[in-house]
């Protein structure tokens, strides 16, 4: 029988940096699709009927 052993995540006790928070709905502005533009490549982030994001190149 083998006994599981649970090894500690070295970054659960150092704080995390405050992440910039943004809704997508802000940047989703129609409520279907925005274009977001990374290095000259572009992606679509898009809220499903469902309510879940799908982000695409």
């Amino acid at each position: 029988m083998n006994a599981m052993t649970q090894v500690p995540d070295p970054t659960f006790d150092k704080p995390t940096p405050q992440l910039d928070t943004y809704d997508a709905r802000d940047i989703v502005k129609d409520g279907v699709q925005a274009c977001i533009v990374l290095d000259g490549q572009t992606y679509y982030l898009r809220i499903t009927r469902a309510g879940k994001l799908i982000l695409t190149k």
